[in-house]
């Protein structure tokens, strides 16, 4: 009777210890989770012997505290840097509601490498707001830590296409001065409708979002240099941001001025910057990155992208696409199959060493997270990106 009781404690014991581990393993805790999983922030090196950081700028609106969250997730990597920002047509709660989001990210919270704009821009979708509203978030990385290799400016209509691995990998085979600017000097319809008119954006001088104004009369182009314009999506360095900013010339605050009163300044202020000045004009490649469908002829804005444009985007070879309507099933279909994210959790890489299971988020433990796992979709982009940069010294898409 004696050895059968010691038999049933055994056995009761034994089933005891395996629920422990079983509910461990469901908070994703271990004895590795708490003497070797997390680094220390001063693990993350960057430099040129390692491989590239970026430093992200998201902007939302009104009702996109989820978007940007996800989008926030699906570019997540220890290595970068991340700004958010939800313009003043947003309320407070949903900033402090953004950054509770943030917050509930274990990497994040270790690696301290995002943050959420508390004072907000009031931007103008055709103004120049929007142009003050980058550089204020570009002076902020470099305020904070100049120690990534290029800037990336995304909204809440955007998404990834590749892994945070795939871009950093494809960009550690490039020159880290290059800039990603779509641009020409061919103004076209533009000259009339875009350049010309003369335009204020109320978004500098009042508090809430309202329509730019429109004067009646036109002005000539300059000749004191050259105009540019292209797309608004730009992937800018560390060195021509700099520029942008402390200006050891005074070209850069000049063109301020001048898109001041231009129509979708963000169409010009770079392109035109970066190609009439003799230090940068020859670090242009002249794309965007982006994957869009647009009308024909074209409108204000892409077309929004649904699942019958999944395989054209896995085939482009492009970094980023949009746009994309809230929830779309498309944004799953890229999170199953490329991006390999579920959830509330940001997408894996080769810092994520949890177990994988439908319970555990494998990026709540990692290792070195200076080590990349570049997947499927890097040879398509590696391929499309190597295209771009040998055609970048065609003189039909340089600075001319």
């Amino acid at each position: 009777m004696g050895n059968e009781k010691k038999w049933l404690f055994t056995l009761f014991f034994a089933a005891f210890i395996s629920l422990l581990l079983f509910i461990s393993s469901i908070c994703g805790f271990n004895s590795s989770y708490t003497f070797t999983s997390h680094k220390p922030y001063s693990a993350v090196h960057r430099g040129r012997g390692y491989p590239p950081a970026f430093a992200y700028y998201i902007s939302g609106s009104h009702g996109d505290v989820d978007r940007v969250f996800r989008l926030l997730l699906a570019v997540y990597h220890p290595r970068n840097r991340y700004l958010l920002h939800i313009g003043t047509e947003g309320t407070e709660d949903e900033r402090l509601r953004l950054s509770s989001l943030v917050k509930s990210v274990p990497a994040i919270r270790v690696f301290e490498n995002v943050d959420v704009i508390g004072k907000p821009d009031a931007t103008t979708y055709m103004g120049a707001s929007n142009i003050a509203a980058i550089l204020r978030a570009a002076a902020i990385f470099l305020k904070m830590d100049g120690d990534w290799d290029w800037f990336i400016t995304l909204s809440a209509l955007d998404y990834p296409l590749i892994t945070q691995d795939d871009l950093s990998h494809a960009f550690s085979s490039i020159s880290r001065d290059a800039n990603f600017v779509d641009h020409t000097s061919d103004l076209g319809w533009k000259e009339d409708q875009r350049m010309r008119p003369i335009v204020v954006d109320p978004g500098l001088y009042l508090a809430r979002r309202t329509q730019i104004f429109r004067a009646t009369e036109k002005r000539p182009l300059p000749n004191a240099f050259k105009v540019f314009t292209g797309s608004p999506w730009v992937i800018l360095s560390r060195p021509f941001l700099e520029y942008c900013i402390f200006a050891w010339d005074n070209l850069p605050r000049t063109l301020l001025m001048y898109v001041n009163n231009m129509i979708l300044a963000q169409e010009v202020y770079f392109h035109t910057v970066i190609c009439n000045t003799p230090e940068f004009k020859n670090t242009t490649i002249n794309a965007d990155l982006r994957f869009m469908v647009w009308d024909n002829p074209p409108k204000m804005e892409p077309l929004f992208l649904d699942k019958s444009n999944f395989d054209q985007m896995v085939q482009s070879g492009a970094a980023f696409a949009r746009q994309f309507a809230k929830n779309d099933p498309v944004l799953d279909m890229v999170d199953s199959k490329i991006l390999k994210r579920s959830g509330n959790r940001a997408a894996p890489g080769a810092w994520c060493t949890a177990r994988k299971s439908w319970f555990v988020d494998p990026c709540s433990q990692w290792d070195d997270v200076n080590v990349l796992r570049p997947g499927n979709q890097v040879k398509k982009f590696a391929e499309s990106l190597k295209t771009m940069v040998d055609d970048s010294t065609l003189e039909s898409n340089q600075c001319k």
